[in-house]
């Protein structure tokens, strides 16, 4: 491997980072990556309408209320941010 070929591909995750939050960076911490994942999910069920589906009929609620119900879950997927260290 070249320096060249090290170069590109750094550029190229630095590309893929930028572009698509979900995929982190070096700064990223466990809750924010789990919070990513949790939101890219409830996203994915509200925009496939039969796994939307899928889970009204699961749940015995209808479609709109599960729609609602992701939508309210997406803000704290995975409750409140843990205390951060003061450094």
């Amino acid at each position: 491997m070249q320096a060249s070929d090290r170069f590109n591909i750094n550029s190229q995750l630095e590309h893929l980072q930028a572009k698509y939050v979900g995929t982190g960076h070096a700064d990223m911490n466990r809750f924010e990556w789990a919070v990513n994942i949790q939101r890219d999910s409830y996203a994915s069920y509200m925009g496939h309408y039969p796994l939307l589906s899928y889970f009204a009929i699961a749940e015995n609620e209808s479609i709109g209320r599960e729609r609602y119900t992701f939508m309210q879950k997406m803000l704290l997927p995975c409750g409140l941010p843990p205390e951060r260290e003061e450094d």
